[in-house]
This record gives C-alpha cells, sequence and structure tokens, in this order.
C-alpha cells in the first residue's frame, strides 16, 4: 500500500499502522483500554510490541507478560533489514532501529528479578480462585484470614498459612461459637491443595521482600517509559497462578493508585497476554471483581490491553469496555470459530466500503482490522490495516543479552534475596516450645511418668509420644497436628520398625534434630501433607 505525498505522519500518539490514513492510537484515550486479537501467527506480538514501543516513546511505563520468549528483543537494538524497511518505506515511515529501556521478571527468578506478594496481600478470595476451593473451603479460609487479623499474625509465606490453618483446626471447637461449624477434614484438603501449590513451585512467589509496583511506572533518564516484561513461559504453565499473579497486580494497582480522571497520557499501560485464561473457570464473585477492576483502574491512569486469539474469551461486560481494538486474521473452521468471526465483526463501527466478517478472513500475516477511539471517545470506522515495523529488535534476546540487562537494572539487588521475617509460622511455633517447656506441659518438670525418672531415652519418648499422640490417655481430646502425625508415625513404625532399632543412636544423634524435627513442628502446627 503506497503512501501519497500529502501524507503528513502525524507527532502525536502512536502511529500503529497505516490504511488509507495513519491509524493512531491517541494517548488521551490509551487508558480505555483495548484488544489484541488473532489466531496463532498473525502477528499480535509484533502489534503489541508497535503498540508497547510507542507508549514508552511517549514516555509511559509498560507492563507485558511475554508468554513465548518473542518480546524480549524490544530490549536490543532493531537491524535494518530488507523486508522491515521496505514495509516502512511503503507506509511513508522511516524505519530507525532503536531499543527500549528493559526490566525483566520472573517469579521463578531464573530469567529476570524475582517478583513476590506476601499471602496477606494476595486475600482468600485470590488464594480460593488459585487453590481451587468450594463455597466451604473458601470459607475456612476467610477465617483462618481473620484469625491471623485478631492475633496480629503477619501472612507472608505459604508455611505462615500452614501454621494459621493448623490453629484454626486445633481450635474449631471454640471458633464454632463464633463462625460457626469448621471441620478438620476441609482444612485437610486446604492443605492438601497447598501442597499442589508447593509442587508446581509456587513456594517462590509467595514472601518478602514483596513487589513494590511502583517499580513498575518508571522512566529513564531519557524520559521514555521503562518496559516491564514478566518472562512467563513458564509461569504458563500453571494457568491459574499465572492469572492469579496478573489479576492481583492490577487490583493493587486499582487500590494503591490515586484517582487521576482524564489523563493527557496513562501513567502506565498492561498488556495481558494469553487474556482468556483470567476468565476460564472464574468463580461469579470473581467474575464481578475482575468486571470492578478494569471498568475502575481507567480512572487511576491504567490502560490495560487483553491479547488473546478469540474475542469469544473475553465476557461481553468487560468487552464493552475495550475502546481500542486490533483484530487480525481468524479461521473460519468451525461452528465456533465462525461465530467468533461473527462476534467480531460486530464489535467494530461499521464501514460500508468493507465487509467486515469477509476481510477477517483474508488477513494476511502483518495486516488487522483497526478500530482505535477518536474525538469525543467514540471508535473510529474499521479499517484493514498494515501493522508498521518495529524499531526494536523482532524475537528473542540471547541468554547473555538477557543477563547483561538484568545485571544493568535498577532493581539489582533490591529483590534478588529472599528475606524470612518473624511471622506468623515463627510466632505460633514458640508458643508451642513455650508450652512444652511449662510445668506440667511436654518436657516440662513433672511432665511425663509423673515426675518420675525413667533415663534419657524415656524422657525423650515421652515427649514424642505427646507430640505424636501416641502416648495421649485414652478419651483425650488431641489436636488435628497429633491425630494426623500419630497415624502417620505408626504406618511408618510397622514398615521400618527394624531399620529404626538398628540406627536408634544414630538417628537421634544426627537427623533426629534436622528433617524429623521439623516434622513435629508442622506437625503441631497442622501442617498436614496429605498426598
Amino acid at each position: 500500500m503506497a503512501a501519497k505525498a500529502a501524507d503528513a505522519i502525524p507527532d502525536d500518539g502512536i502511529v500503529v499502522g497505516k490504511s488509507t490514513k495513519y491509524e493512531v492510537l491517541d494517548l488521551k484515550f490509551g487508558n480505555r483500554h483495548g484488544l489484541v486479537t488473532g489466531a496463532t501467527g498473525t502477528g499480535k506480538t509484533v502489534t503489541l510490541q508497535v503498540m508497547a514501543e510507542g507508549f514508552a516513546l511517549a514516555g509511559v511505563p509498560v507492563f507485558a507478560a511475554d508468554i513465548k520468549g518473542d518480546l524480549s528483543g524490544i530490549s536490543a537494538e532493531g537491524e535494518a533489514k530488507d523486508a522491515l524497511v521496505q514495509r516502512a518505506k511503503s507506509m511513508g515511515l522511516p524505519y530507525q532501529p532503536d531499543q527500549f529501556s528493559t526490566v525483566f521478571w520472573d517469579v521463578f527468578g531464573a530469567e529476570g528479578h524475582p517478583i513476590r506478594a506476601t499471602i496477606s496481600e494476595m486475600g482468600p478470595l485470590l488464594l480460593s480462585r488459585l487453590l481451587q476451593l468450594n463455597d466451604v473451603q473458601e470459607g475456612v479460609l476467610n477465617i483462618a484470614f481473620r484469625i491471623a487479623d485478631e492475633q496480629g499474625l503477619a501472612l507472608l509465606d505459604l508455611k505462615d498459612l500452614r501454621a494459621i490453618l493448623g490453629l484454626v483446626a486445633d481450635s474449631a471447637a471454640e471458633l464454632q461459637k463464633t463462625y460457626g461449624n469448621v471441620s478438620p477434614a476441609t482444612v485437610g484438603t486446604i492443605q492438601r491443595q497447598l501442597l499442589v501449590l508447593e509442587n508446581q513451585g509456587a513456594t517462590s512467589f509467595f514472601g518478602e521482600p514483596a513487589l513494590d509496583l511502583m517499580d513498575f511506572m518508571r522512566t529513564d533518564r531519557e524520559g521514555r517509559g521503562m518496559i516491564n516484561i514478566l518472562a512467563a513461559d513458564k509461569l504458563v504453565a500453571n494457568p491459574r497462578l499465572y492469572a492469579t499473579f496478573l489479576l492481583w497486580m492490577l487490583s493493587e494497582l486499582f487500590e494503591r493508585l490515586p484517582e487521576v480522571g482524564d489523563v493527557d497520557k496513562p501513567k502506565l499501560v498492561f498488556f495481558f497476554d494469553e487474556a482468556h485464561l483470567l476468565f476460564n473457570d472464574a468463580p461469579k464473585p470473581l467474575m464481578e471483581k475482575i468486571e470492578q477492576v478494569v471498568r475502575l483502574v481507567r480512572s487511576k491512569g491504567v490502560g490495560v490491553y487483553f491479547v488473546t486469539q478469540n474475542p469469544l474469551d473475553v465476557p461481553e461486560t468487560v468487552l464493552a469496555q475495550l475502546g481500542n481494538r486490533v483484530q487480525h486474521a481468524l479461521r473460519a473452521f468451525t461452528p465456533r470459530d465462525q461465530k467468533a468471526v461473527k462476534a467480531a465483526a460486530d464489535t467494530f463501527r461499521p464501514n460500508k466500503d468493507l465487509n467486515t466478517a469477509q476481510v477477517i478472513m483474508e488477513l494476511g500475516k502483518g495486516e488487522a482490522l483497526v478500530s482505535f477511539l477518536e474525538g469525543n471517545g467514540t471508535p473510529s470506522v474499521v479499517q484493514r490495516t498494515m501493522i508498521r515495523p518495529p524499531s526494536a529488535r523482532l524475537g528473542t534476546v540471547t541468554e547473555a543479552e538477557r543477563q547483561a540487562t538484568i545485571a544493568a537494572s535498577p532493581f539489582k539487588g533490591k529483590y534478588d534475596t529472599a528475606v524470612d521475617q518473624e511471622s506468623a509460622y515463627e510466632i505460633l511455633q514458640k508458643r508451642v516450645s513455650g508450652m512444652a517447656a511449662a510445668p506440667g506441659g511436654p518436657g516440662g518438670p513433672g511432665a511425663q511418668n509423673g515426675g518420675q525418672g525413667g533415663g534419657l531415652l524415656s524422657q525423650i519418648g515421652g515427649v514424642f509420644g505427646t507430640i505424636f499422640g501416641t502416648s495421649v490417655p485414652r478419651g483425650t481430646r488431641m489436636s488435628t497436628g497429633q491425630v494426623v502425625t500419630r497415624e502417620i508415625t505408626r504406618s511408618v513404625t510397622n514398615r521400618v520398625a527394624g531399620q529404626i532399632a538398628a540406627n536408634l543412636g544414630k538417628s537421634l544423634g544426627g537427623s533426629m534434630g534436622g528433617s524429623i524435627g521439623r516434622a513435629i513442628v508442622r506437625g503441631t502446627l497442622g501442617g498436614i501433607l496429605r498426598r
């Protein structure tokens, strides 16, 4: 599509491509949200990169999830390849290689700075979705959070949550008077779901130092917006953690940022790739929260751009709030595909010279149907548009380039080392230790055998018997931790009694103070690890 000599390149807004005119995303409507859709391989990532570069050049910080690693190239200078130069020239645009100030982030800390959040920040609603809890289990989780608040117990990481759940289980009878029935079996189910979450690598996400979201909202020395790239290729393997994490970020931005109303340009733009994961199987309360955040975060100066394959992936209540649209090609091979094509066509302002539904299936790679907000905030007539080439590198960076960018980051050292501060787990552990050392308590004066002797082994056996629940008098109520650890102890004893006897001395002198000791503490705190 050749450029006309009379065409003038707009000097404000983001030039995304060209149809019969330059298609420009007006910065003052940048916080009105947007949608980028299209089948795999049709150019969604390139469009995302073009928009991210445009926002950064305008001084707007960007956060984007990088599912395949392709977006990492925005940190490296582009190459003036013939195809890119010719495409830009055909639109009447100069091609100038460029690179952008980039910060890499990674929940697992391997391909960027670690991102952490505390259990308290995540809250019971998002955690319930993450753990796939039903209404009853979610209710028990809410009780656990309430108890932690009332007792001043900080919930920072997963072991803190395990500890408070153990406390809830052990205090079920007392809590029933205020909060209703709390079943130890329900607590056990939540504990098992926590174990699944740990096995999926979520342990590294919960803890401190927690992410300061203001670190996303920075500009570099040239006044360009910093581009924050989340390495999500591994994270997306756990779709619930991926979607819950990004929703948590949006919620935190909504709660922390002040109202700014209409602004000349956004304070932050947030690109949510694989957006359908946010809405899959989301319960009604969570959907209501998503809709509320998307609707209201605009007034905080934050623009949210959903990137997905199919417009049907986004609920209508959310879709109606996405004013800036870029639709790449869709293929109509199935009835659902045909429905998606029709739905996509119907969301655009009609163009009398364009059969929108037909064109969607004919678009080539790098082409898209585009409609941005203009004038008083009304959508422009949909146009068939050639997307401009990005200025930074297309594709991935090398591992050496990524590590060099991380090493030069302004946040180097701030988040790289985890900090384990005193919180619910440590406080409750001290309570248990204090009870064990008190007169009449396990291990205290006169505790076992009526205060009589019996030698060191007898005293140790008495303490462990009380903790494990194996020497508790019949009829005495045991805690959930005692019940579970007693059964585990009996099972293990039956299978390996001979080996235990043969290695008793070695166990007492060595590993007893290590892994077994930690298991005892977890048991007394209600850390029920059932498989």
